[in-house]
């Protein structure tokens, strides 16, 4: 595994390597989800990482364009945070058993990657408001905006539909 030898001088130093560091997850993420969709046995949920998926290209977009902003190079910088949470998910993709148990499973898994991608983003959004730069600051807000938006709707099917079905 790389070890990184941060040098942190100032607050826009952190601000791009968290940026980096989001970039990647969001790219593993996109390589995760269509899985993901494909495992889910509840069509809601299935839609649901369906329509997450397609947010999350619009995530990798968004950071571009933050990059871009800053003068930055769009660079990934490996987030074994992600990786393990991905990893955690593919062995709920693996799992056999009840159906509606796994779908349970891959809501979990699914959850943990959206409150990992909150603090994250909430992070990076205040950093942003500090260095004066209220227009990324409204980017990074939206992507904020839109995993909470997932959170609650993975929260919703788990409690009318896939928990229920799953016994006990």
């Amino acid at each position: 595994m790389a070890m990184f030898n941060y040098e942190f001088n100032n607050l826009n130093d952190l601000f791009v390597q968290q940026l980096k560091d989001l970039y990647d997850g969001e790219q593993q993420l996109t390589e995760a989800l269509p899985l993901m969709a494909q495992a889910a046995n509840s069509s809601q949920l299935k839609n649901a990482f369906q329509e997450h998926f397609r947010q999350t290209q619009g995530h990798v977009q968004r950071l571009e364009q933050v990059f871009r902003a800053i003068n930055c190079e769009p660079e990934r910088e490996s987030c074994p945070a992600m990786k393990g949470m991905i990893k955690e998910g593919n062995d709920m993709i693996k799992a056999s058993g009840n159906p509606a148990v796994k779908d349970a499973g891959l809501i979990a898994a699914a959850q943990r990657v959206e409150h990992y991608e909150m603090a994250g983003y909430g992070s990076v959004r205040t950093f942003a408001q500090q260095l004066g730069r209220d227009d990324l600051a409204r980017i990074l807000q939206q992507t904020l905006d839109e995993e909470g938006q997932t959170d609650k709707k993975l929260t919703a099917i788990a409690e009318s539909n896939v928990n229920q079905m799953a016994p006990a």
